[in-house]
């Protein structure tokens, strides 16, 4: 073999080693990004959104001093399970087989085993990815009899907890996972990557509405601290590994949602009670993540971004739910919006978000622009430079420039869709939003609550807002305004049809439980549960 050759082969022989060390030089120049969702926190619980409120909230603040606060930021819809499916997909969940509230407990998976995830397209780039937190997406449960897992008359089940537990997170792109399914679902215990820790083998106390089998000793007051510790652990471990990879960390909080239990060191911490001291211990675990990513060394290269899932909690199963909490601490968790968990008006679904990115986002920045948790997948898409497939983020719309403050021409987003618990429609474009439902169908504002805010209600189709002359949604025109309550009504409408509200070919909305083509006329499914 002449010398050439020689050469060639020796060049030949190098390209995999040579191309795996540029793939991991991409990889280490990527931004680690750590994604905090709150559970039920509301708008006006923060003092960066509510200068009223009664509840200390530095570290939040401080996060929105040293980074970007978005003042007009959605969830998609307005309870959990729908939130998150949305944020991890970049999908609407209505086009999924859950059409309105929540998964019960025991559900079964949500997310589609072949459908492109958050995380999953980040470990294609190279990333370590985790969720710790609460999940509610549903599982695959290994049962006694083979039957679906049930509760039975001794409040038990007939899961069998010594198997592994399929279709978790671990199936749907995570590296790693650590948390309790729901607080307030069985089985009461932390969950690792796909085994309970501990077999659950006792009643639980009769205190919650979701009774099943618990772990002996199990506490729910030390569930935030643990998921606080593992968070922080994560952060330390990930900054100290070699070779480092980016990490992506899903850090979804099971708190202020109830059970609400404060741990010792919070008590009296607010002016709002137990609520107002668990959003006190929320803002800590925030201070916690961002302390431990200063010390990691790590805070010029990570983007933190901090939002809730959902308006806060309208029940008293929260002690008090968020209208009791205005009489009784003059405390205002939806600010001044209309509206809490489970509603279509902006009290639902517009909730506090917050980004911080050293070197990248402006400090002190303030955005007014709508932006929805949904796009998170085309976001991270725009960071690795890569370009989605039309059957993935069908829903999901580019942030990037609004968070390193760039200019662009025209808004991010064309509208944006809200779904309410009981799977009524809201669309938003501009300033304009409509509630496709006739007036008080899904009113729970109580009576007192309306005389003081100045809300009349009048029997109509649905409901029309300007939010920039009428933010807290008082004055409803759906009647002086056909031709608005018509253009909105036939881009809703589109957006069902077509599978996708983003830029891209047309998808089918396909769900193996309905057999085939779903009916955009009906968004009913049994699967579900009205609360959580």
């Amino acid at each position: 073999m002449n010398p050439t050759n020689i050469g060639l082969c020796a060049l030949l022989a190098l390209l995999p080693s040579i191309a795996t060390t540029a793939g991991a030089a991409e990889a280490a120049s990527m931004p680690n990004i750590v994604y905090i969702l709150a559970d039920d926190l509301g708008y006006g619980d923060v003092g960066c959104y509510n200068p009223a409120t009664k509840i200390p909230t530095p570290n939040l603040d401080h996060l929105a001093t040293s980074g970007i606060r978005f003042t007009d930021a959605h969830a998609p819809a307005s309870v959990c399970t729908p939130t998150r499916y949305a944020i991890l997909t970049g999908r609407y969940c209505w086009r999924s087989r859950l059409k309105h509230g929540v998964l019960a407990p025991w559900g079964e998976t949500l997310i589609e085993k072949d459908r492109l995830t958050v995380p999953s397209l980040l470990k294609k780039h190279g990333y370590a990815t985790a969720c710790i937190g609460k999940w509610h997406l549903g599982w695959q449960w290994a049962t006694k009899d083979g039957r679906p897992p049930r509760s039975g008359p001794d409040r038990l089940s007939n899961v069998d907890f010594s198997q592994p537990i399929a279709a978790g997170p671990t199936t749907r792109g995570f590296d790693y996972y650590f948390g309790t399914d729901v607080p307030n679902y069985p089985p009461y215990c932390f969950i690792e990557n796909n085994h309970t820790l501990g077999i659950p083998s006792l009643p639980n106390r009769p205190e919650f509405n979701n009774r099943g089998p618990m772990l002996p000793g199990w506490q729910w007051v030390d569930i935030m601290p643990e998921l606080t510790r593992r968070a922080v652990k994560y952060i330390d471990d990930a900054a100290k590994a070699s070779p480092r990879r980016p990490f992506f960390l899903y850090f979804p909080l099971t708190a202020p949602h109830y059970p609400v239990v404060p741990a010792a060191e919070f008590k009296g911490k607010s002016l709002a009670g137990d609520y107002g001291d668990f959003v006190a211990q929320v803002d800590w675990t925030v201070g916690q993540v961002l302390e431990a990513i200063r010390r990691a060394g790590i805070a010029d290269n990570t983007l933190v971004i901090f939002t809730s899932d959902n308006g806060p909690e309208i029940t008293g199963e929260v002690n008090p739910g968020v209208y009791d909490r205005i009489r009784q601490y003059g405390h205002y968790s939806m600010g001044e919006l209309r509206g809490a968990k489970r509603d279509t008006w902006e009290g639902g679904h517009r909730v506090p978000m917050l980004a911080r990115w050293p070197g990248k986002i402006k400090p002190g920045s303030l955005s007014t622009e709508t932006m929805c948790h949904i796009d998170l997948m085309a976001t991270v898409s725009a960071i690795l430079d890569t370009e989605l497939p039309d059957n993935a983020g069908e829903d999901s719309c580019n942030i990037l420039p609004v968070l390193l403050g760039q200019p662009y021409d025209h808004p991010v987003r064309e509208a944006t869709v809200h779904h309410s618990c009981n799977g009524y429609f809201a669309i938003r474009k501009g300033s304009w939003v409509l509630i496709d439902h006739a007036t008080g169908d899904d009113n729970r504002e109580p009576e007192w609550f309306k005389r003081e805010r100045g809300y009349t209600i009048h029997h109509q189709p649905g409901e029309l807002f300007d939010l920039r002359q009428d933010l807290p949604e008082r004055r409803n025109l759906y009647a002086e305004h056909p031709e608005t309550v018509r253009e909105l009504k036939e881009l809703l409408e589109k957006y069902k049809r077509e599978g996708r509200s983003s830029p891209g070919k047309p998808q089918k909305c396909v769900t193996a439980d309905m057999g085939g083509k779903i009916d955009t006329t009906s968004w009913s499914n049994r699967n579900t549960v009205s609360g959580e």
